[in-house]
């Protein structure tokens, strides 16, 4: 029976893999199978970024969520002087 497979489905998405904290030096880690780091679509050396979930998990991600909140406000300002911008675009 593999690993993933005695895992259950989380009911809020699917189980990819499952992962060991380890001993690294003075500190702990977590070694990711390269089926997870292929599904992410990052490799050795990117950043990920983890925040933290309302149900109390954490959420890894390669996005980094301070960049999507400003270019959201971004957005909204180009919605917002639409006509200025295309004018200055001319």
């Amino acid at each position: 029976m593999s690993e993933q497979s005695k895992v259950a489905p989380d009911p809020r998405g699917q189980v990819i893999g499952t992962v060991e904290i380890k001993k690294i030096g003075n500190s702990s880690g977590i070694i990711l199978p390269k089926d997870v780091l292929a599904r992410m679509h990052v490799s050795v050396g990117d950043k990920l970024y983890a925040t933290l979930t309302p149900d109390g998990g954490f959420r890894l991600t390669p996005h980094d969520p301070d960049f999507e909140k400003a270019m959201e406000v971004a957005r909204r300002g180009m919605k917002r002087y639409h006509n200025a911008l295309a004018e200055l675009a001319k």
